[in-house]
């Protein structure tokens, strides 16, 4: 539905006043029209966009803060001392926490009402000190696609700005395609074929890496046997260091069509059965699989929720070393520090012999990790292969260094263009 929403700050005294009376200087400097759309920058962090919000608080004054664009999460979720500093009642029972959400957001001059938002999650244990929503994750509120499909959306990945804008305020360039919209959540499904075959995938820009489903994954290793694949969620795989992610099965794609795209060499997880079916819950449809933001770096990606029509522009054409790293598995804790919960194979044999899964990770070449997110810790663990990195390493009390080797995991042909072929 096509609405526009202009915010009168200063009313005039009265009519007949303001209309034989010259106006005040300092009355008309007070006057503020919202903007249908506004543009502000992006922190990209392990593929994850993040912007700048400003969100009032119940004692009168307003909080800025780091917000995650999360259209592929319909919950609205938050750190407990956001939720603190805004004021908000939190009840907790053994398995969560919650509360009622505040009026609203703004985004650069644009205001965001959170009427659709029923409540607040957040998680239990100890997130009453934590400065983020989750550990790693440099934001401490997201916004979900409850919120995003009542807008129009831009990710502008190469040159790293957002906007969002009343329904019909912006004009969207590239190749686009239709897209199914969860009318009860926003979540959005792409028609695609993999295979010579259909399929209905997410569209997640919230996910740093894609998933498809186990049966799909396993048919495609089968079809296409010299795929490069891995065991152990590495690099952008690395979503969030779940035990799990350690034994994950990662495979680089010979093609995928998503919509109007042919994208070669998108690195896929294998799905469990269990959590495709939570993914088909929340989309509503059957659905293969997410196609999560590592695939369209090289694109700007319009989201016309209005319309259920989403836009591909190409941005740039560039190859990104995504799985050139070293082959760690790591989790960030709560205490902002990291554990090694996994190594990665390289060529039949673990890629850093002398660590261990249980090991603390402390730094990288004297650079200490505590803090860190985990887009600066890949970014510290990253590089070109054979380049060496010396790792400082706590494990049951004591400190110890290893030598370790950025390895190139997932080796693609060099005439595999990802995200360089939009359908004419």
């Amino acid at each position: 539905m096509r609405w526009a929403r202009f915010l009168q700050v200063a009313a005039l005294a009265g009519a007949t006043l303001a209309q034989n009376t010259p106006e005040p200087a300092h009355e008309a400097e007070s006057k503020f029209i919202e903007p249908q759309a506004v543009t502000v920058p992006i922190i990209l962090d392990h593929n994850r966009v993040i912007i700048d919000v400003d969100v009032p608080a119940s004692n009168g004054t307003t909080q800025r803060i780091h917000a995650w664009v999360d259209n592929g999460n319909a919950d609205f979720e938050m750190s407990r001392r956001f939720a603190g500093l805004l004021g908000l009642k939190v009840t907790c029972d053994d398995k969560a926490c919650s509360a009622p959400p505040p009026s609203a957001m703004n985004i650069g001059a644009i205001t965001i009402p959170l009427v659709a938002v029923k409540e607040v999650k957040m998680p239990i244990e100890s997130q009453h000190a934590a400065r983020v929503m989750s550990p790693g994750l440099n934001a401490e509120i997201n916004i979900p696609s409850t919120v995003l499909r009542n807008y129009d959306v831009l990710i502008d990945f190469p040159s790293r700005k957002f906007t969002i804008g009343q329904p019909g305020s912006m004009k969207f360039n590239g190749v686009k395609s239709k897209m199914v919209v969860n009318p009860a959540n926003g979540i959005v499904e792409v028609s695609s074929e993999i295979g010579n075959k259909k399929y209905n995938l997410g569209l997640d820009l919230g996910s740093s890496i894609s998933f498809l489903s186990g049966d799909l994954f396993n048919k495609l290793s089968t079809a296409h046997p010299d795929s490069p694949r891995m065991t152990g969620a590495v690099g952008p795989a690395n979503l969030w260091g779940a035990e799990v992610e350690a034994k994950w099965k990662v495979m680089r794609t010979d093609r995928i069509q998503f919509g109007p795209l042919y994208l070669t060499g998108v690195p896929v997880v294998s799905l469990p059965h269990e959590t495709l079916d939570f993914f088909e819950k929340r989309a509503g449809i059957s659905t293969a699989g997410v196609l999560g933001s590592e695939a369209l770096l090289n694109y700007r990606v319009g989201l016309d929720y209005a319309h259920s029509m989403v836009y591909f522009d190409i941005g740039r054409t560039f190859n990104f070393p995504d799985f050139d790293v070293i082959g760690l598995i790591v989790r960030p804790e709560d205490d902002g520090g990291f554990k090694i919960i996994g190594v990665a194979d390289f060529d039949g044999k673990a890629s850093v012999e002398e660590v261990q899964a249980g090991d603390r990770f402390a730094a990288v070449d004297g650079t200490l990790v505590q803090g860190s997110t985990m887009g600066q810790v890949w970014l510290m663990l990253g590089g070109s292969p054979g380049q060496e990195r010396t790792l400082t390493i706590k494990r049951g009390g004591e400190q110890f260094t290893v030598s370790a080797k950025v390895q190139h995991f997932l080796g693609e042909t060099e005439d595999n263009s990802k995200g360089k072929s939009p359908k004419k």
